[in-house]
């Protein structure tokens, strides 16, 4: 029997329209089950340059371009700490609050331009998605997939519901971009909860947000910007959306969330007015958003591929989204996969086998991000010192550029190993009492 499509992508977001893209372009017949309607509003607004060369291959990027989002030149971190601390011991880490970074510092392969974007995920989704209708892939919007069938060992069966009907579509392979709802990592019961990270998120959008007077610098008006507020392993994202609309999210444990009884819009203004040059300046706009709420934040899959499915994006892992890695991963790991997936059916044998390149290059990128990351956070403040130290700053740079898939160890990586091993082992340190309490794992997840 031959299947009605070549692959299945259960996901309309930037993983599994990407994915679309690459294989239609490459003549497989494919099919996209989306459960929404688009545009929609989602979370992850600020881009790394490691999607560039991704939406360059898939013919998209000038369709990016010509939508006009404001474009990311860099970051910066700021903190309410103004004390000053000495150098650190025998690695003569010199420590200011603040922090900055260009992208432009450091040229990227692929990449030919220095500037990302921060985008509308609304606009930008739907931008992906009908250029993947427009390579050749049949796109189905509003059309949910109820469970997935493998016991015929020839090719997949979908059940979807399709208006008040349940209807079935066959394929080839499947591909999982459903995102958080990671649809075959439930059904296959293979989602791991993260050990260490439970964090959380209260998020909105404002209009009138005075940047230039948060910045400070001209150069940086149009960063992301990490906020470090006083409070343990808590921050606050600010990204630009357009000209007058920023987008504003508090992220800490999720403890702390349910402590304050649920109410979304006083912990954010609890939390905020931890800084008060930040929560004067947000009084000042206009909040045009109603507070949404991001949970279940990081968690791993034991398995992220097998006979005749992949996992891609954030259906494959989610990592706390700090470093604004989650649209890079969903893109670079569609175009990881597509690969395979392009050999895979030239063969005509979709086996496991076929996708151990896919998996061991995501399994390492992101286990670098996620050790990269709980490092981070367990350094708090202080991370801006590798930022500001010329001996890390282009590797730090190079993490946070998303440039991860060459397989290598970030060198950065066993020097901020070290620096913490030296002040958790020391209580007396000067820069003990600002680690911050999610502890670094000696080791990322195996799965």
């Amino acid at each position: 029997m031959k299947p009605d499509f070549d692959v299945a992508i259960i996901g309309g977001g930037p993983a599994g329209s990407t994915m679309a893209s690459y294989l239609a372009r490459a003549g497989l017949s494919v099919a996209v089950f989306e459960s929404e309607t688009f545009p929609r509003p989602h979370v992850g607004e600020s881009l790394v340059p490691a999607t560039t060369p991704v939406l360059h291959e898939i013919g998209v990027l000038d369709k990016i371009d010509e939508a006009n989002f404001p474009k990311k030149y860099g970051a910066s971190w700021t903190s309410a700490e103004s004390r000053d601390i000495p150098k650190m011991g025998y690695s003569g880490l010199s420590h200011g609050w603040t922090a900055d970074i260009a992208f432009v510092e450091r040229n990227q392969p692929g990449v030919d331009r220095d500037y990302t974007f921060h985008v509308d995920r609304g606009l930008f989704d739907s931008i992906l998605l009908r250029h993947a209708d427009e390579q050749g892939a049949k796109v189905f919007n509003g059309v949910r997939v109820l469970k997935t069938d493998f016991s015929d060992p020839d090719l997949v069966r979908l059940t979807v519901r399709l208006a008040t009907r349940e209807v079935d579509f066959t394929a080839g392979m499947v591909v999982d971009a459903s995102g958080r709802q990671t649809l075959l990592g439930r059904q296959l019961k293979v989602k791991v909860a993260d050990p260490v990270f439970d964090q959380y998120a209260v998020h909105t959008w404002f209009e009138g947000l005075d940047r230039e007077e948060i910045a400070q610098d001209a150069a940086q008006v149009d960063h992301i910007f990490v906020h470090f507020l006083p409070i343990k392993d808590t921050w606050v994202w600010q990204i630009p959306i357009t000209d007058k609309i920023t987008s504003i999210g508090v992220v800490t444990q999720k403890k702390r969330f349910a402590e304050s009884a649920g109410d979304r819009e006083q912990f954010f203004w609890d939390f905020v007015s931890s800084r008060p040059e930040l929560h004067d300046a947000l009084k000042n706009a206009e909040r045009v958003r109603e507070f949404k709420a991001e949970g279940d934040y990081s968690y791993a899959m034991k398995q992220i591929c097998g006979d005749r499915f992949v996992l891609i994006g954030d259906a494959a892992r989610f990592v706390d989204p700090i470093f604004s890695s989650g649209v890079s991963v969903a893109l670079n790991s569609a175009r990881i996969a597509a690969q395979d997936i392009i050999a895979a059916h030239a063969a005509g044998d979709y086996d496991k086998k076929r996708f151990e390149t896919y998996e061991t290059k995501l399994r390492n990128a992101v286990k670098y991000w996620y050790e990269f990351i709980s490092i981070y956070y367990r350094l708090n403040v202080l991370f801006t010192a590798f930022v500001q130290d010329p001996r890390y700053r282009i590797d730090v740079l190079k993490m946070l550029q998303g440039d991860v898939y060459d397989g290598e160890e970030p060198k950065a990586l066993k020097a901020m190993r070290e620096v913490v091993a030296e002040v958790e082992n020391n209580p007396d340190h000067l820069w003990h009492p600002y680690l911050g309490t999610l502890k670094a794992p000696t080791s990322a997840p195996s799965f």
